[in-house]
């Protein structure tokens, strides 16, 4: 469904402290429609981009695993340039987090903090940041288009620096 990942980083994304991070980077396709259908994040602590385009009723998802007590972290950005930067939030895709119980949580669109990764030398702006003490089990994702136009995100996932397995 998806390419598998490579320990080289090609996106860089911050954490709260500031310090750029490297994580590696997972392209969802339209095949990846559902998180049964998209990759599996073996480790949810180790640190991934998710990359995804999406637009209106399109939907991109993927799961991660987690252990009982671990931390969960993941945020969502866009590219800071036009169309997708000047779109009212409602129109910005909803990524939607559903726990190993069933629990839908959405992830509420609350910022546009800026962050310039300089590997790639690309603007980026952070709409949102969640963060959860995980139960055990696979957790899913789902991304969902809210407008007509073609709208690029990264999903940040984890926060160790170490290689990850990424399973179809």
């Amino acid at each position: 469904a998806v390419l598998a990942a490579t320990a080289v980083a090609a996106a860089l994304v911050a954490v709260p402290t500031g310090a750029a991070q490297a994580h590696q980077p997972v392209r969802l396709t339209s095949a990846d429609r559902t998180p049964a259908q998209g990759p599996l994040l073996v480790d949810g602590t180790i640190s991934f981009a998710v990359y995804a385009t999406v637009r209106e009723g399109a939907t991109r998802g993927f799961r991660v695993g987690m252990k009982a007590g671990q931390r969960l972290e993941i945020q969502l950005l866009i590219n800071d340039r036009a169309p997708a930067n000047r779109l009212p939030n409602a129109q910005l895709p909803l990524v939607t987090i559903i726990d190993p119980a069933g629990r839908r949580t959405s992830m509420v669109i609350d910022e546009r903090t800026p962050f310039f990764e300089p590997y790639s030398q690309t603007a980026y702006l952070y709409l949102s940041r969640w963060s959860a003490t995980a139960s055990s089990g696979i957790y899913q994702v789902i991304v969902t288009g809210r407008d007509r136009s073609k709208v690029p995100v990264v999903i940040g996932v984890g926060y160790r620096e170490v290689p990850g397995e990424v399973r179809d």
